[in-house]
């Protein structure tokens, strides 16, 4: 069954929601060369987009492919600015409905939510399934083979059809996604929000077909914990089948763990142990790389932040020595 929206396709494409997004979208790209460009004659870009909405001419462009190396090499694609500021357009109305019905433990992509808290819920877990550390604890982790690049956009736009009823709305977001293929593109603000709309499936199919009480997901990454490793065993061909089959996606097959807490779980950059964490040697090393080469105090004092999250004292020490080496 279908279920209303709190809003209509003209509150995306209002004047004062597009000149909002404007403003969010500028937020630290005041120095881009095609922000400025778009910026020159702002309004009349902005009323020419309205027009093209409200007309139901607007059809997205092409995107700039370029790679960043961070935890791994990413290929992203960048939209021009005109599109962009739609993305942000389509987030800010659409972001706060979808989001109500994302169960609690995801946490990528989402107000409130991240990477620490994921790492906080981890623990919590940790402790329950293990009563506090007197019993084994299990954890069976898993990570979606080319997630992005293997979003189905049949499957996709039907679990957008079930969901919007409203004609325009779901057209636009349909151009927006047929823009782009295979898949979504890494670097649209509107792929995190979509993303997160085709995992729900998952999520809600975990919580209550299957039931697991213990489960926490971040994008392609996910974790189910039980004091039983039986059971965790016997979940596992259900979940690939159950991927395979509704969302076209895969496991990575050299992802896919199932360990004790006491022997550490790599999960979102940190080694978990039942009574602490550290942090990842790749991250760690990473850490150390970049703060010799760029030793600010804006740089170090980020890493510091990170660092509290976790057992890292040697590693603070370590840290601070490059710090004031390479300054």
């Amino acid at each position: 069954m279908k279920q209303h929206l709190t809003h209509s396709y003209q509150a995306i494409i209002s004047l004062e929601n597009l000149t909002a997004a404007w403003n969010e979208f500028l937020v630290g790209k005041t120095k881009k060369t095609d922000v400025q460009l778009f910026a020159r004659n702002l309004m009349d870009n902005i009323l020419a987009l309205h027009d093209e909405l409200v007309n139901k001419a607007y059809q997205h462009g092409g995107y700039e492919g370029f790679f960043v190396n961070d935890t791994k090499r990413r290929h992203i694609h960048k939209a021009n600015v005109r599109d962009r500021l739609l993305h942000h357009a389509i987030y800010r109305i659409l972001y706060p409905v979808f989001d109500k019905k994302f169960i609690a433990d995801s946490y990528s992509c989402r107000l409130g939510k991240g990477t620490y808290k994921a790492i906080a819920r981890f623990r919590s877990f940790g402790y329950k399934v293990s009563k506090n550390h007197m019993r084994t604890g299990w954890v069976l982790k898993c990570d979606v083979r080319k997630f992005f690049a293997s979003i189905d956009h049949v499957a996709l736009l039907h679990i957008l059809s079930e969901s919007i009823a409203d004609n325009d709305t779901f057209n636009l977001l349909k151009n927006v996604i047929q823009s782009f293929s295979p898949g979504l593109p890494l670097g649209n603000l509107t792929s995190q929000l979509l993303a997160n709309v085709y995992m729900d499936v998952f999520d809600q199919w975990m919580k209550h077909t299957l039931k697991v009480k213990y489960y926490i997901r971040y994008a392609d990454d996910f974790v189910v914990f039980s004091e039983n490793k039986s059971y965790l065993i016997k979940i596992l061909p259900e979940i690939k089948i159950f991927l395979g089959t509704i969302l076209s996606l895969e496991l990575h097959p050299n992802k896919i763990s199932l360990e004790t807490l006491a022997s550490g779980i790599d999960f979102l950059g940190w080694v978990h142990f039942s009574d602490h964490r550290i942090l990842r040697k790749t991250t760690k090393h990473r850490l150390l790389k970049r703060i010799k080469q760029y030793p600010t105090p804006e740089t170090f004092q980020s890493y510091l932040g990170l660092l509290k999250h976790g057992n890292s004292y040697k590693l603070r020490q370590d840290a601070e020595l490059q710090y004031w080496l390479w300054q």
